[in-house]
């Protein structure tokens, strides 16, 4: 079972950077909102000029 705590995080994530309601994180599946958070990682890597830091899982 994966752990509640990380999908906080995620959610919590993608909530901040998409401003997307819980309902709507939480109706996406565990695959796709670790796809997500890796593609947010991407952007904000390149909007801040640093090397790619995906949003580790």
């Amino acid at each position: 079972m994966y752990p509640a705590e990380k999908i906080y995080e995620e959610a919590a994530f993608i909530a901040y950077y998409m401003h997307w309601s819980h309902d709507d994180i939480m109706a996406l599946s565990h695959f796709d909102r670790i796809r997500w958070c890796k593609e947010i990682s991407k952007i904000n890597s390149r909007l801040n000029d640093e090397p790619e830091n995906v949003f580790a899982v």
